[in-house]
């Protein structure tokens, strides 16, 4: 019988002895409506039915949740609807807000710090596990300052985060991210594969690697033998780096649809 969830698929955030599931349910839709990339609209979800949607994804498997100070409300309702928090992996990040409708960034470690500590209070929780700068896509200027990489080992060496790196977009500030971090998240999917060296780098120094928007570009795939998201994992999955998939949805169908699809790349 086909392994229907993804409990025994856990796989390692580089080394970090943190284990991710393969797929990671990303939180964008429980917090924010304004300023989100998705072709349809949708209605944020109330407590009961985010508590449903949280109950599946970890009844089938998924530990694994992304958030950010970015997403709205997001942080503070995880927080508030978190029960089981020692089961979760929580991935925060740092560096951008989004207020009355617009993103800003500010990467001072005065910032930084205030944001983590403010992340902290909102989830609830005496730690992150996942720290990741938010960059605006000027990676390089963000992994040059070499103080905020020496302050985000420090709060890692007093137990505040358990992991850190950098949510980027280009592949020479990924690289150098990775040079001083533990993990980074990256773009990789049918239509965008520009940031693949770092994939490879990662691969090469046993780092983690979260993928974003691995189904943005699953729709146009052409191989007639497969679905579009089948096609999207089996080439996400396919890269050895890669720890965990962040997939947003509120849906249960589409979320179940889509352990589905994972499952069936990883157990080939």
């Amino acid at each position: 019988m086909a392994m229907k969830t993804l409990h025994e698929l856990y796989r390692p955030l580089g080394s970090t002895g943190i284990e991710v599931s393969p797929i990671g349910l990303g939180t964008v839709k429980i917090g924010r409506d304004q300023g989100v990339k998705y072709p349809a609209h949708f209605t944020i979800p109330n407590d009961d039915e985010v508590k449903v949607l949280l109950r599946t994804a970890r009844d089938l498997g998924i530990n694994t949740l992304d958030t950010a100070p970015a997403y709205g409300n997001s942080e503070q309702r995880l927080g508030e609807l978190l029960t089981d928090r020692e089961q979760w992996i929580i991935v925060s990040k740092a560096g951008e807000e989004f207020i009355n409708g617009s993103s800003s960034f500010d990467f001072s470690v005065t910032h930084i710090t205030s944001s983590i500590e403010r992340s902290l209070k909102r989830l609830q929780t005496d730690y992150i596990d996942v720290l990741l700068i938010h960059s605006d896509g000027n990676d390089l200027p963000i992994v040059n300052d070499l103080e905020l990489w020496d302050t985000l080992k420090k709060l890692k060496e007093r137990g505040l985060i358990r992991s850190f790196g950098l949510s980027g977009k280009t592949v020479e500030g990924g690289i150098k991210a990775l040079q001083q971090s533990d993990c980074a998240m990256v773009t990789f999917n049918l239509n965008e594969q520009s940031e693949k060296a770092v994939l490879d780098y990662a691969a090469q120094n046993n780092k983690g690697i979260f993928i974003k928007k691995a189904l943005a570009s699953g729709h146009v795939c052409a191989n007639v033998d497969k679905s579009p998201i089948e096609a999207s994992f089996d080439l996400v999955f396919s890269q050895p780096a890669v720890s965990s998939s962040i997939v947003g949805t509120i849906n249960l169908h589409h979320l179940k649809q889509n352990i589905d699809a994972a499952i069936a790349c990883l157990i080939k």
